[in-house]
């Protein structure tokens, strides 16, 4: 059966853990002044490669904290930190300042692998979250699962990405700081409930 609860919620996490509302800004920073055709090859490329790094992760990140001795639970509680991190930042727009900086840091002609799609689609918090997601369900469809939430993100993101100067003037500034910050406050509430669910499988919690 589909599991529609896990799907609503998987989707949201790692929907608002890349933040295309915050991401999209800056593809149109780091592409403006290109040609259509450019910026809808950098789109294209700047998703493919972050979906890459996620499938990676979405299917050896487990065995890889297994190897070094890290369970489940303990690396919920530990992401659903780094989540909270993440939502603090995105109500207090430190997240959209860090990511401009960190992208102004190094100008390729390229963005597409750095730094948009490495750190800013693929970072350590949509990392975390794939992680996270995959290990919910055990084996093979646990990936297959969280991989296909991933897929539906990731075309959610390339079709702001291809429409992004719309909708950063449809928008306008202010629009996009408070979809930020409403998203920050549902991550909050995410995150809180991936380290209820890492205490509650040490036994902690009820």
């Amino acid at each position: 059966m589909i599991d529609t609860a896990f799907f609503i919620t998987a989707f949201t996490t790692l929907f608002v853990v890349i933040d295309p509302f915050g991401t999209t800004p800056i593809f149109v920073a780091l592409t403006q002044g290109m040609s259509p055709a450019t910026r809808r090859k950098i789109a294209y490329r700047t998703c493919l490669t972050a979906t890459g790094v996620l499938i990676a992760f979405a299917a050896f990140g487990e065995a890889v904290l297994g190897f070094v001795g890290i369970s489940m639970p303990a690396f919920k509680v530990a992401g659903g930190a780094l989540l909270f991190l993440t939502a603090l930042d995105m109500l207090f727009e430190r997240r959209t300042k860090r990511r401009e900086d960190r992208a102004e840091e190094e100008e390729h002609p390229d963005p597409s692998v750095f730094p948009l799609a490495i750190p800013l689609v693929a970072g350590p918090g949509s990392i975390a979250t794939i992680i996270l997601l995959a290990g919910q369900h055990p084996g093979v469809q646990g990936t297959l699962m969280a991989v296909g939430v991933m897929l539906a993100v990731m075309a959610v993101v390339l079709a702001f990405f291809l429409s992004g100067g719309l909708i950063a003037r449809i928008l306008g500034k202010t629009g996009l700081t408070v979809l930020t910050r409403l998203l920050g406050m549902l991550l909050a509430a995410l995150s809180v409930q991936f380290i209820l669910d890492g205490l509650k499988a040490f036994g902690f919690a009820a």
